[in-house]
C-alpha cells in the first residue's frame, strides 16, 4: 500500500479538513459546516477521480505551504484563482500536479477569490466527528485546522497524469444575488427590503466562515427584537439591533433571535463566498418559485460540468512506495 507524507510548513486562518458536511444534525445544535464553495470541493475530488464530498484540504486567503517528505501523490486545486507553485515551478491554478519527496506546494491569493480547495489523491488520515471530516473551525471538531509543523499522512496515494481544469464561469464571484424574503420580513419597518435590493452592499472586514457582514445603509427593524429563537440555515440575511445585516455561512450557529430579513439561493451562495473584503453585492428579490427554478437549472449545469470533468479514475497508477 502506498504511502505519502506533507508536512505543514505554513498554514494561513481558516485553513482546514473539510468533506461534505454533516447534514441531518441541526436540531442537535451541530451545523452541516463543509466546504464555503462547494462546486471548487466536488471539483478538485472529481479530477482525481474521487467522491464529490471526500475530504479535501480548504484554503483561505492566508495561503498554505506543503512539502511532500516521503513518496509521491497528486493533488487538485480549484476555486479561486490562487497563485500556484509546485516544485519550484508555476502551475494552473486549476488543475492537477504532483508533489514527490523534496517538493513543495505553495499556494497564495491571486487576483480574485477567497477560498479554494486541495483534494488529495489517496485518503487522508484525520480525525473524524459524528461520522465526518468536515472542520467546524470555532470548536475545531472534525478533521481540525491546519497548523505549521504537522504532519498529513496519506494512506493509498496515487499519481495521476497532471492536465489543467478549466474554470467555468459560474464559479466566478457573483454580485448580484437572488434572495428569498423572509421568513421575518414583516417583523421590519415598511422599505427595508427595498433597501435590501435597491443598495449596494460592501463586503466588510468582519469575513469568516460563520459569516459575512456587509456594510450599507442600516435596515430599519420594528419589532423584530421580540421574536423567539428560530433555527438558521447558511444563506439567511441576519439583522441585528443596528441594523446591519450578516450573511450567515457555513459555520452558522443553528438557532438565532435575531430576524431574519431574507435567504440568498444555495446556489449562489457558493459564488458570494469567492468575494473578498471591500467587493461589491447588490440582491434581487424573487419569488419561492422563480428560486426553485434557478436552483433546479444551476444543478443540471454543474451536473453535467463535473460529469465531462470526471476522471473516473482513468489512467491512475499507484504511487512508489
Amino acid at each position: 500500500m502506498a504511502e505519502a507524507r506533507l508536512k505543514v510548513i505554513q498554514a494561513g486562518p481558516h485553513v482546514s479538513f473539510q468533506d461534505g458536511g454533516r447534514p441531518g444534525l441541526m436540531r442537535y445544535g451541530v451545523t452541516r459546516s463543509g466546504p464555503m464553495d462547494r462546486l471548487a470541493h466536488a471539483a478538485a475530488n472529481r479530477a482525481l477521480g474521487r467522491a464529490d464530498d471526500a475530504t479535501a484540504i480548504e484554503i483561505s486567503l492566508g495561503g498554505l505551504v506543503l512539502e511532500c517528505t516521503a513518496g509521491a501523490l497528486s493533488l487538485c486545486v480549484a476555486g479561486g484563482g490562487f497563485v500556484v507553485s509546485a516544485a519550484g515551478a508555476a502551475v494552473p491554478a486549476w488543475g492537477v500536479l504532483t508533489l514527490r519527496a523534496g517538493e513543495r506546494l505553495v499556494i497564495r491569493p491571486g487576483h480574485w477569490g477567497s477560498w479554494c480547495s486541495l483534494a488529495l489523491a489517496g485518503d487522508p488520515q484525520v480525525p473524524s466527528w459524528l461520522g465526518h471530516t468536515a472542520t467546524h473551525t470555532l470548536s475545531g471538531r472534525g478533521g481540525g485546522l491546519l497548523k505549521p509543523g504537522a504532519e498529513i499522512v496519506v494512506e493509498n496515494a496515487r499519481v495521476i497524469g497532471n492536465r489543467p481544469i478549466p474554470c467555468p464561469v459560474f464559479a466566478r464571484p457573483l454580485r448580484m444575488a437572488a434572495v428569498v424574503p423572509g421568513p421575518q420580513d414583516h417583523h421590519f419597518q415598511p422599505g427595508a427590503i427595498g433597501a435590501l435590493v435597491s443598495a449596494p452592499w460592501r463586503v466588510s472586514s468582519a469575513y469568516d466562515r460563520m459569516g459575512m457582514r456587509l456594510e450599507g445603509p442600516p435596515l430599519a427593524l420594528g419589532d423584530a427584537l421580540s421574536i423567539p429563537s428560530e433555527a438558521i440555515v447558511a444563506g439567511s440575511i441576519q439583522v441585528s439591533g443596528d441594523g446591519v445585516p450578516t450573511l450567515l455561512l457555513r459555520d452558522h450557529q443553528t438557532t438565532g433571535g435575531y430576524p431574519k430579513i431574507a435567504t440568498v439561493l444555495g446556489c449562489d451562495l457558493d459564488r458570494i463566498v469567492q468575494l473578498r473584503p471591500r467587493d461589491v453585492l447588490r440582491f434581487i428579490g424573487v419569488t419561492p418559485a422563480e428560486a426553485v427554478a434557478r436552483a433546479r437549472r444551476q444543478t443540471a449545469q454543474t451536473r453535467q460540468w463535473l460529469e465531462r470533468l470526471d476522471s473516473g479514475g482513468s489512467g491512475a497508477e499507484p504511487a512508489a512506495p
